[in-house]
């Protein structure tokens, strides 16, 4: 069984692991990936803008009460928001260790090449068409989260992205960036097989 890790009242007290430097930089880089001003997380956590400002500068170890309220407003657990969950820092997905899926009658295959970490904010996936085929299928991925931004890269073929009623022709070594919140699928209206990789962002609560 794993040990539960505890957290202490003033999270300095973890070392170099978890530093004021270290949390600042975590604190920082999820907000920003969340597209969140100072401002905006400060109307989610209820933590006021200078002591965000220090704690991503690294000027100050946050408190426990203070980091969990960071992490709320992050739509984190403080554990996640820590990574006292994570085995490590670096995660490797061999090839046969892939989640696979989609609808094979339908022409329509997908393997998600990233692990499912907690707090993890984005799914990287590859994703095959055969000719006439499309995503959407009733048995592919359901529809992401509010907030989630898609990219996707057009690594073969050509692929048509309808996204919220329009249509986007896309060629070998295209990218598309859009909010995939919005009903959408993919399309191969070629005689070839396309393939594409996909960036999901997970959105996060808006207030």
């Amino acid at each position: 069984m794993t040990p539960v890790q505890e957290v202490p009242k003033e999270l300095g007290g973890w070392g170099e692991e978890l530093s004021p430097a270290v949390i600042g930089a975590r604190v920082k880089a999820l907000r920003e990936a969340a597209e969140l001003s100072l401002r905006d997380l400060t109307a989610r956590s209820g933590v006021s803008a200078p002591m965000l400002s220090q704690v991503e500068r690294g000027e100050t170890s946050p408190t426990l009460t203070v980091a969990s309220r960071i992490a709320a407003g992050l739509d984190l657990r403080l554990s996640q928001l820590l990574r006292l969950d994570e085995g490590s820092s670096v995660t490797v997905v061999r090839k046969p260790q892939r989640q696979r899926g989609g609808n094979t009658r339908g022409g329509h295959r997908f393997e998600v090449l990233t692990a499912g970490q907690p707090g993890q904010r984005a799914e990287l996936s590859l994703h095959t068409l055969a000719p006439g085929a499309a995503t959407g299928a009733a048995d592919d991925q359901p529809m992401h989260e509010p907030g989630s931004r898609e990219t996707a890269l057009i690594e073969q073929g050509s692929v048509t992205l309808l996204c919220d009623g329009q249509r986007y022709e896309l060629g070998e070594g295209d990218c598309v960036t859009f909010d995939a919140d919005l009903p959408h699928h993919f399309e191969n209206p070629g005689d070839e097989e396309a393939a594409f990789l996909a960036v999901v962002s997970a959105g996060l609560r808006r207030s």
